[in-house]
Order: C-alpha cells, then sequence, then structure tokens
C-alpha cells in the first residue's frame, strides 16, 4: 500500500511524524508527498528517518508559469473531465494567489497575477498534479486542509481515480478531530450517527451518548465555547489596550524586530524567488498599520445589544479564510450578504452584527461604516459575547460558521450559505439562493423550533466515537522534528485513528 501525504507548510512536521507512526505500524508501507513551503521540503529530503518515493514542492511547480505557454485544448479537456462545473473554483479558492494573503495583510486585496499568469499556474499545477498521482499511484491520499489550488485539485483528481481520501476535521468539541472522506461532508461521523439511532441500547454506544449529553449540559449551562481556549482567546480581545499596540515603538522591542529582521534577511534572500515568501518590509508595514487602526479605536462606531429586542443574528467571519472560499464560495463579500439579509427581515427586526475577535485592528472604519449605513442593521462591540448574542436571538445566520454550530446546541433556528459539518442536521436551512433567503427566515420565524434535542445528542455522541483528542493548536506552532518529537505521544491517537480507517494495524 502506498499514502501520498499533502504536507502544508509548517504542519509537515507533523504530517512526518504520522508517517513514522503508520510506518511502525506497518514496515513495508510506502509513501509520496506533495509539499508547500520549501523549508518544509528542505527537512523531508533531508531526513533520513522515511523514504518518500517522490515528493514534489508546490513553489517549484507554480513557478514554471513563466515558462508556459497557455493550451487552449488541455484546459478545455481537463474542465471536462474535473471541472466544477469549469476551473475557476480552483483558483478563486486559494487565497495567496487570488488575495495576496501571507504576502501582505488583510485589507489588501490585489493578486500577484494578471489573469493569463493565474491560468498558466493553473496549467502547470494541474500537469504536476495529474503526473503525480498517475505516477505514484497511491492507494490514500491525506489532507491537514483543503484550501488552495493544489489542495482541490489534488482531491478532485484523486477522487476520479478512485484514490481514497481522508481529511483531518476538527470537531468543533474541545480539541477533537475526526477524519472525513469529503471536505463538504463528516461521511464517517454520519455513519456512526444512523449506526447509533439503530444501537442506542448497545453499552459502546450509551457511553458516548452519555458522553454527549453531558457535553451538551455543560455548554448550555456554563455557556462555555465549543473550544475553551477560543473562550480565553476572546476575552483577551474584549479590551484591546489602544496604548499597549504602542509598544512596539519602545527601544527594546525596535531592537527586537531588528534583531529579527537580521535572523531573517538570510531566509529571505534565500527564499525570495517562492511565490509564499513574504517581503519584510510589506510585513512591517501591514502590521503598524494594523497597530494604529487599533489605536484609533473603533468604539464609536459600535451599538449596544438591547434586552428584549428581537433580532437575528449574524457573526462576521475572519476573511480571507479558507473555508468558507471553499464551502461558500459565491458568498464571500459579506458587506454585500449583510445587506441582502437586513432586507431579507421583517419590518420590526433588527440585524445584529458582531465581528470576529481575530479581525481586530485588520478592518479599516469605512468597512463598519457601510455597515452603519443600514438603517435595521446594529454593529455590536466586538467585545460582546458571541455566546450571549446567539442565546438571545431568534435566529443565527452564518455563512459556514461555528456559531450555527452553538446556535443549535442552544436550539436556536440556523441558515447556512454552504455545506458544513453540522449542516445535515435538520435544524439547519441551507440557503443556496439569495433569493429564497426571506422565505427561510420567515419560515423560521413563524414555525416553533422542534425539540432537536436527541438528534444533536446523537450527532454529539457520532463525533465523540469517531474523534480522537490532539492539541492541534499547540503541535501548529512546533517547527522542527525535534520539538515535535517531545509531543510524539499527541499524535498516537491521530494515527490509530489514521490506520483504523485505512485498514492497518492498530
Amino acid at each position: 500500500m502506498k499514502i501520498a501525504f499533502f504536507l502544508q507548510r509548517r504542519f509537515a512536521y507533523i504530517d512526518h511524524e504520522l508517517v513514522k507512526m503508520l510506518k511502525e505500524r506497518q514496515p513495508d508501507l510506502e509513501f509520496c508527498g506533495y509539499v508547500t513551503l520549501r523549508s518544509s521540503f528542505e527537512f523531508l529530503i533531508n531526513q533520513k528517518d522515511i523514504h518518500y518515493t517522490k515528493l514534489i514542492l508546490e513553489e517549484d511547480v507554480y513557478q514554471q508559469y513563466r515558462k508556459e505557454k497557455i493550451d487552449p485544448e488541455y484546459l478545455n479537456r481537463i474542465e471536462k473531465e474535473y471541472g466544477i462545473p469549469n476551473l475557476w473554483p480552483y483558483l478563486d479558492v486559494d487565497r495567496v494567489l487570488r488575495h495576496n494573503l501571507h504576502l501582505r495583510e488583510y485589507p489588501y486585496d490585489k493578486s500577484a497575477y494578471s489573469h493569463e499568469d493565474l491560468v498558466k499556474i493553473f496549467q502547470v499545477t494541474a500537469k504536476a498534479v495529474i503526473n503525480f498521482l498517475e505516477n505514484e499511484k497511491p492507494d490514500y491520499l491525506v489532507f491537514s486542509v483543503i484550501g488552495n489550488l493544489s489542495t482541490l485539485l489534488l482531491y478532485e483528481v484523486a477522487k476520479k481515480k478512485n484514490i481514497k481520501t481522508l481529511i483531518i476535521e476538527a470537531g468543533r468539541i474541545g480539541n477533537k478531530y475526526f477524519l472525513t472522506e469529503e471536505y463538504d461532508r463528516p461521511t464517517y461521523v454520519l455513519k456512526s450517527l444512523e449506526y447509533i439511532k439503530t444501537h442506542s441500547s448497545e453499552e459502546a454506544v450509551l457511553k458516548y451518548l452519555k458522553e454527549a449529553e453531558a457535553f451538551l449540559k455543560h455548554f448550555r449551562e456554563k455557556k462555555n465555547y465549543y473550544f475553551e481556549d477560543s473562550e480565553a482567546f476572546e476575552a483577551l480581545s474584549r479590551t484591546p489596550s489602544r496604548w499597549k499596540n504602542l509598544e512596539f515603538l519602545l527601544p527594546k522591542n525596535l531592537w527586537r524586530f531588528a534583531r529579527w529582521l537580521v535572523r531573517y534577511l538570510p531566509e529571505y534572500r534565500k527564499y525570495k524567488n517562492d511565490f509564499s515568501t513574504p517581503n519584510p518590509l510589506y510585513v512591517w508595514w501591514d502590521k503598524l498599520k494594523r497597530k494604529f487602526r487599533i489605536v484609533v479605536g473603533y468604539e464609536d462606531l459600535y451599538d449596544q445589544a438591547v434586552p428584549g429586542e428581537n433580532y437575528i443574528y449574524f457573526p462576521l467571519q475572519a476573511e480571507p479564510e479558507a473555508q468558507p472560499m471553499l464551502l461558500a464560495p459565491f458568498y464571500g463579500d459579506q458587506l454585500w450578504l449583510i445587506k441582502q439579509i437586513a432586507k431579507s427581515l421583517p419590518l420590526q427586526y433588527k440585524l445584529y452584527v458582531k465581528d470576529h475577535f481575530w479581525m481586530i485592528g485588520y478592518r479599516q472604519r469605512k468597512y463598519y461604516r457601510e455597515i452603519k449605513k443600514i438603517p435595521n442593521v446594529k454593529l455590536i462591540d466586538v467585545s460582546a459575547s458571541g455566546i450571549d448574542l446567539i442565546q438571545n436571538s431568534q435566529t443565527v445566520i452564518t455563512i459556514v460558521g461555528t456559531s450555527g454550530w452553538e446556535g443549535l446546541m442552544l436550539k436556536k433556528p440556523v441558515i447556512v450559505f454552504g455545506k458544513i459539518f453540522y449542516s445535515y442536521l435538520s435544524g439547519v436551512k441551507c440557503c443556496s439562493s439569495v433569493e429564497d433567503l426571506p422565505y427561510l427566515i420567515k419560515e423560521l420565524l413563524e414555525k416553533p423550533m422542534p425539540d432537536y434535542d436527541k438528534e444533536i445528542t446523537n450527532f454529539i455522541a457520532a463525533i465523540f466515537r469517531e474523534s480522537v483528542e490532539v492539541d492541534f493548536y499547540q503541535l501548529w506552532d512546533v517547527e522542527g522534528g525535534g520539538k515535535l518529537a517531545e509531543r510524539k505521544k499527541q499524535l498516537i491517537p491521530l494515527a490509530d485513528l489514521l490506520a483504523q480507517k485505512m485498514g492497518l494495524r492498530v
């Protein structure tokens, strides 16, 4: 058996540890990989633990576009075979190619490439991906994320070639992660859900049901976030100190930046030709502007929530973010979407909008002023509790955000604009056309919310049954095999889960 891994940026170190664990379980396994970030590629080709039959570096593939000539016949053939339904979605989902993310900070939003350049990049990438899969012939392809041109191509081509795909997905319950065969459908969780429905009296199933009931009760009573650390992150964001953001001007901090620059410049010179390498001057300039936005502040633009007021809650999502770009590609303009929701509300209702706390300092004041122009919309302070806003709302509307999952657990009807892991539950309405939105809202407001407790409990139990505990947020920040090896034990359950789904020895 051969297993291909998409080795994404710093996650390549984590993936490599998983590869080693799978190799220990079954020594005759073979591995190959599609790698992003040259430093990760260099680590993988220089390590001695695993022989990869083939490693391809995304940066090298993309660089080939400069010598590429557009081949209309080839593109037409690829579109017929792999179009969804055309080829533009492959490029549109790529935050670096389309929005310059990682190279520049939001709200900077200008592609570094012309339309013709993007077509060439797609063409060379399609050739590389197809050749890679046809030559290596892996039995499984493992992803940590699907969120750019290469990953979406790898996924779609693998599906057409009957290569089994496994995607590591966050369970939105603590640090639990599960596997799925499809990026927009939690395949194994849904299978477990059906099993739980028909085997609820089994002792093993009862254990998961009790855990689910305890989690749901705790969530509703304590209003703790599905991911405990996110509450701490939001608590920090609730009182952002304006003047603290000027501390970088202190001599000790300027000296620290100078030392970072001295260390980074050799790396920049080495990798500057790679499309994913940021210019340190742009990094500094964008960070400087973000800090000054926080110093100026947004407090004068915020409205207060009014107790007892009828409202629909729409939390803004961080952007540009891979998940909404992949799962709801036609609803990425959140300002436009707010206007559509606002005109879809009953006359006596307000729309409460609150920004994601990760976006503090990134958005310009003019973005919020545009929201403020809409008469029936309130811009709620980013420091307000999202859980409380969900609890007191009549309906939650989100593109594909976790607030919809929280709304379901708090017995609120939910509208989403794309497929997300919880959108298969009956308490969720998926709006596939904005013209349907007023009717969906009217339906949810007029019909009493059914008792979904049993369905939610079963679904949570299915997540417990299919997931393992892995602190990805901690592991993601670990660079280099040495530090990661110290936390190897944390990856063992995930390696066991991968082995189980592949039919390997656990």
